[in-house]
């Protein structure tokens, strides 16, 4: 994992002065959710109506999910904007898109967009990035006891493993060119594809390791077999605005104190557990 940047002074001392305000949660007349707050700016001039808007796919687990059984919005993302958009002294909107959309909706209506995105050239040539919110490629998932079985990618292209993947996206790609050998059995239902490996109808999936590990707390029966050491590399971020560095560095500054003050950690225990390769004192012994 990459150090994070040095955080310069200022955005320091903008998030210390902003996070002496507060707000609560209430959502608005329109049905959108916001953080209400007498507003704030931190000195960005994103943020000079004093609102914080965030674009979002609601389709990612465990970092945003539209709930449809309850109709809430869940995920790590979700509470951390919440509790950034608390320390701004702003209110949170939310503005959901779709991965296909995703640049078009940030550039043309959001502050901030977030909810597992990966840091990539093309997007770095439109947008300014937060310094890394986790760092894990490709990894892979099995029933506890088997992890040895499947921590090399030799050891997964065989004729006698059964692979699920889910159809479309990267881990059917991921699949189809490092594990050509194996049986690769293409699920269609992301809800309940962790289950099949769980029914012994697969061996093994491999995901992205922040999945991997949501997949490990959420079901007992299976077990994450290299999310610290993963197939490939993958930066996850937020994406911000190319010409407003004030609010990429107050973002960064805030995201580096989320570490320290239990924020973070409160943020993600219901989705990985307490003591995971994600929590914050594993990222900081990661981050140096």
């Amino acid at each position: 994992m990459k150090p994070l940047r040095m955080l310069v002074p200022v955005a320091i001392a903008t998030l210390a002065l902003t996070a002496c305000q507060s707000g609560g949660s209430t959502p608005t007349d329109t049905g959108a959710e916001t953080t209400e707050a007498s507003g704030g700016s931190a000195g960005s001039a994103a943020l000079e109506d004093g609102v914080l808007t965030a674009c979002y796919t609601g389709d990612y687990r465990p970092f945003s999910y539209d709930n449809p059984d309850t109709g809430e919005r869940e995920g790590i993302d979700v509470a951390l904007m919440e509790n950034l958009a608390e320390q701004l002294d702003v209110e949170l909107e939310w503005e959901r898109t779709s991965w296909s959309d995703l640049m078009e909706t940030f550039l043309d209506s959001c502050d901030i967009a977030v909810g597992g995105i990966s840091v990539t050239d093309e997007r770095a040539e439109q947008v300014a990035f937060s310094d890394p919110v986790i760092v894990g490629g490709k990894a892979a998932i099995t029933t506890c006891g088997r992890e040895e079985d499947f921590d090399e990618l030799d050891e997964v292209n065989q004729p006698d493993t059964t692979l699920i993947t889910p159809v479309g996206g990267t881990n059917e790609e991921f699949a189809d060119e490092n594990a050509p050998e194996a049986d690769i059995v293409r699920y269609d239902d992301n809800n309940t594809i962790f289950d099949q490996i769980v029914a012994g109808d697969a061996d093994v999936m491999i995901t992205d390791a922040p999945e991997v590990v949501w997949a490990a707390h959420e079901h007992p029966e299976l077990c994450e077999v290299n999310a610290a050491d993963p197939f490939t590399d993958a930066t996850l971020a937020y994406m911000l605005p190319l010409d407003d560095p004030e609010l990429v560095d107050t973002v960064n500054a805030w995201l580096a104190g989320t570490y320290d003050d239990g924020t973070w950690d409160a943020a993600v225990s219901d989705w990985f557990g307490d003591d995971s390769v994600f929590s914050a004192e594993q990222l900081q012994e990661t981050l140096g």
